[in-house]
């Protein structure tokens, strides 16, 4: 593997570097390459802390010139319109509707199929710079520790998404020898093939135990950066997939200690503060930093003033919509109507039945603004803590157990429910149902469909044969589910990276 590695991703990583002096910033200016930029950014210990505040910035910021590409917050936004339960009612100005017809995937050529694999191998490339840098930097050992721990839980994440998306699934008791990544622990540039899919959990997992080991104990700044409970939430998730259901539902107990789950109120106040409790890792952009059009919330608020939202509101499956009764607080953000009168939209704006407004944009003093794509993007909750925590527990046939978890969450989202009565295979059933309404819009749904091994079925629902070109199904296990590698990867690669199938 030839790394590819764009070099306005780093730039972004470093552009906080505005306390360096005049001088720094001619040196920068005057040599403008990744090397120069790295030996100034990894000078001291301070520098090196403000480019991994430039990693964490990345994750909801563009770093080139598509708007539809900012950042991992637009990998979750693929991740969403690839599944069954976010609807486009119209093609809006065309942005993710190639993805949404699963034509990106399957081109090795396309920007979206090559941004994601582009993003997060930047992301990685970043943390391997710090990782290697970081010892030879004098400053506390705490604040060492913290760093280390940081970039360690980023490569962990940036690894995971790059397997679930450009290899074939983990095959839980296989012996998952099958292609997976290229899997670099150097910021070599050097040429590599692709490890296995065993050998980059291996990996994935070691770093993530070196990084809670790191973390634990120490403060961060703000819910942008990586905690422990953060850590042990990105384990949880990582040992869900393996089938790894004793590790997975004790990682996942551990991981939501200390975030309460929101109230019914703040459920419905727009999904725009990472201060809610139950927020366990957020990115809050700012007026500095926004993006306007290509921020999180110009694609998925119900109210920002954009032709996006006013032509192509996100609607929820109406099959999904419902399993669930009116009491449950996650139907009371979802409009049958479309008509969304609490919000008093303009008639600019075009109505669709089963509109979600989970999310709304806000200004800067947090008040519903349709006049601002500003907004906390959400990456992890403890709602999702107890769901795998279900989940583990009832796959590993501890199912009066799974049951008491699972109470906890329902009750709170349901002041009506009852505990179910269901078991074995329609229990588990009413766990992933939940799971889908409850991390809608959130960038879950076409990995989870990868991971349970299930087909892509919109036939039935709300679903536009003509927004969809006709794709409404495709079957478990399909060639499809496995995203192609870029075309730029494999003519770098110097014949070391194979291809998925064509």
């Amino acid at each position: 593997m030839k790394f590819i590695f764009r070099k306005t991703i780093w730039m972004a990583a470093v552009a906080l570097l505005g306390v360096m002096s005049s001088c720094e910033r001619e040196y920068l200016e005057k040599d403008p390459t990744n090397a120069a930029s790295e030996e100034l950014s990894m000078s001291s210990l301070a520098n090196i802390e403000i480019a991994l505040n430039g990693l964490h910035r990345n994750m909801y910021y563009r770093q080139n010139a598509s708007q539809g590409q900012n950042g991992a917050t637009s990998v979750l936004t693929y991740m969403e319109v690839m599944g069954d339960d976010l609807v486009f009612p119209t093609t809006g100005n065309g942005w993710y509707v190639s993805t949404l017809r699963w034509l990106d995937n399957n081109n090795a050529n396309s920007g979206n199929l090559f941004y994601p694999y582009d993003f997060y191998y930047g992301q990685i490339r970043i943390a391997n710079i710090i990782l290697k840098n970081l010892p030879n930097v004098s400053g506390a050992d705490a604040t060492k520790e913290r760093i280390k721990g940081e970039a360690l839980a980023m490569r962990a994440y940036g690894y995971f998404m790059l397997t679930q998306i450009y290899a074939k699934r983990y095959e839980v008791g296989g012996a998952n020898t099958h292609p997976g990544v290229p899997l670099r622990l150097d910021d070599s540039f050097n040429p590599i093939p692709r490890s296995t899919v065993a050998e980059v959990y291996t990996s994935i997992n070691s770093d993530l135990a070196q990084s809670y080991t790191l973390l634990d104990g120490k403060p961060r700044s703000n819910k942008s950066h990586f905690n422990s409970n953060v850590v042990r939430g990105l384990m949880a998730r990582v040992a869900l997939v393996q089938g790894k259901y004793p590790e997975a539902a004790t990682y996942a107990k551990e991981a939501r200690t200390g975030f309460a789950l929101m109230t019914n109120a703040q459920y419905k106040s727009g999904f725009n503060s990472y201060a809610v409790s139950e927020w366990m890792w957020g990115y809050s952009p700012i007026d500095l930093t926004s993006d306007y059009f290509g921020n999180f919330m110009a694609y998925m608020s119900r109210n920002y003033n954009s032709t996006q939202i006013r032509q192509a509101p996100k609607v929820v499956n109406n099959l999904l919509y419902n399993k669930f009764p009116a009491t449950d607080v996650r139907t009371q953000v979802i409009d049958p109507t479309g008509a969304h009168t609490s919000l008093s939209l303009p008639s600019t704006y075009a109505k669709f039945p089963y509109t979600s407004q989970k999310f709304l944009s806000v200004n800067a003093t947090g008040t519903v603004d349709n006049n601002t794509s500003l907004g906390d993007i959400p990456f992890m909750r403890s709602a999702e803590m107890y769901l795998i925590e279900a989940e583990a527990l009832a796959k590993n046939n501890q199912e009066a157990e799974s049951k008491v978890v699972f109470d906890l969450l329902e009750k709170n989202r349901n002041p009506a429910y009852t505990t179910t009565t269901a078991t074995g295979a329609a229990y588990i059933e009413k766990i992933l149902d939940s799971r889908r309404l409850e991390l809608w819009g959130e960038g879950f749904r076409f990995l989870d469909l990868k991971r349970l091994n299930l087909p892509l079925d919109r036939t039935g629902a709300n679903h536009v044969s003509t927004v969809t070109n006709n794709l409404m199904s495709v079957p478990a296990g399909d060639k499809r589910w496995t995203w192609l590698i870029p075309q730029t990867e494999i003519n770098n690669s110097q014949g070391l990276v194979v291809q998925n199938e064509l």
